[in-house]
């Protein structure tokens, strides 16, 4: 007789056969998550971070006239002499907004701030610093100028008809002031996606209730709330729900009659308490429910009519993990969002990591910069999947592919930098 057991892969073993790839989970959700149809015209003020519907065309130029780049004067490069010093009269004065409405000419030139459109007669700005002013007032101008210098030209920055702002980009500031540049003060933008989450789990308890032996406070919630605050959703908190068949089946089944995405953390293993997935297959369909991961390899993936389903691990580092890497990425294509991904960064390990070859692990480390202004990065501890303050401590996962056997401190690693937002 064997003196060892048959057993079933788990979460300890490098590698599991029923486990999907990394790559492969994100190509099946950017194949099964559909974009929202529906839109609303908003105030820019109100469209950070909302995804724009159609491409935006500038309306005219900018700048929509020559303007100048420097506090100067402006000069005809034209009435300069060559190889020699001319003297200028100073006839106006052009300011932002206020223009100069004379015309300047030969021997002559206009004091001009920044920002002030170029006068007629005028071709150059020669920064102040760069002339001469005598007792009497002229104006000094060597020769070594051209045309053009210091001036901003028409269209330089957006030309009329060229888009500025693609369908799907999700905006940012930056694209709130390009939009106020060209006066469009609203803008139609694709409506928020709608995201229900809970927790499963009879050992759960909120905060304020008194901890009894066997409980513990629910802490996914908090995070899931945290981290769906950041992104451009409406929030349906549902709660703890009960490690019950009857009561999984109805909180899934009015959850997808509300919301464009159902997450769930806990009851997605194989534990005789997880009710997700037979609910799941009585009310719609499953994609997968491993990835070769860690942590985070119980993740199912499936769809209740039209909603997108997203079981997530119950542990609390791998409920962050699975977000940030597959959640994220489900939200930005509900949102009609181009796709993103985190970007990757070398560093050099402080620590040794161990690791089998298999599946990609996300180990939470503290990055910073070594003299040579290069980042370097250290493991926070103990990198148990529900040992939350591993998560706390970090500024960055130390992702490790699946190739990867293990990891000598001075070797070079990738890293991720926490941005949930993304």
């Amino acid at each position: 007789m064997s003196n060892k057991i048959s057993s079933a892969p788990s979460c300890a073993d490098p590698f599991d056969p029923e486990s999907i790839s990394m790559s492969e989970a994100l190509d099946k959700i950017q194949q099964r998550v559909l974009p929202v149809h529906a839109c609303e015209r908003l105030p820019i003020r109100e469209c950070l971070d909302r995804v724009n519907n159609e491409a935006v065309k500038s309306p005219h130029n900018v700048p929509p006239l020559p303007n100048s780049a420097m506090d100067g004067f402006a000069v005809a490069i034209g009435s300069l002499a060559q190889g020699e010093v001319t003297e200028l009269e100073e006839v106006g004065t052009a300011f932002a907004g206020n223009p100069f409405n004379g015309n300047c000419g030969p021997g002559q030139c206009v004091r001009i701030m920044t920002g002030a459109l170029v006068p007629e007669g005028t071709d150059a700005v020669i920064m102040q610093e760069q002339v001469e002013i005598t007792e009497t007032g002229k104006i000094r101008v060597d020769s070594d100028h051209r045309v053009g210098e210091n001036i901003r030209l028409a269209g330089e920055d957006v030309v009329k008809g060229e888009i500025v702002i693609d369908a799907g980009a999700r905006l940012s500031p930056a694209d709130i002031g390009v939009l106020a540049s060209l006066g469009i003060g609203q803008l139609q933008v694709k409506r928020k996606p709608v995201v229900a989450f809970f927790s499963t789990g009879d050992e759960l308890v909120s905060i304020g209730e008194k901890l009894q032996p066997g409980k513990i406070y629910d802490s996914n919630r908090y995070s899931l709330h945290c981290m769906l605050s950041r992104m451009a959703v409406d929030v349906i908190d549902l709660g703890v729900v009960k490690d019950e068949p009857a009561a999984m089946r109805e909180v899934l089944e009015n959850a997808s009659k509300r919301a464009d995405l159902i997450i769930s953390t806990g009851g997605v293993s194989v534990g005789e308490a997880d009710y997700i997935k037979p609910a799941l297959a009585d009310l719609g369909t499953t994609e997968f429910w491993k990835i070769a991961i860690k942590p985070g390899r119980p993740l199912t993936f499936g769809q209740i009519d039209a909603s997108i389903f997203m079981g997530l691990p119950g542990n609390p580092v791998a409920v962050m993990v699975t977000f940030s890497q597959f959640v994220v990425p489900a939200i930005d294509a509900l949102a009609g969002a181009k796709p993103r991904r985190p970007a990757l960064f070398r560093a050099r390990a402080l620590d040794a990591m161990r690791k089998k070859p298999g599946r990609y692990e996300f180990q939470r480390g503290i990055a910073t910069l070594d003299d040579k202004n290069e980042w370097q990065v250290a493991k926070t501890g103990k990198q148990g999947s529900g040992i939350l303050t591993s998560m706390s401590r970090a500024n960055c996962f130390i992702v490790l592919p699946d190739e990867n056997d293990g990891v000598e401190a001075g070797d070079e690693v990738q890293i991720q930098f926490f941005d949930w937002s993304l």
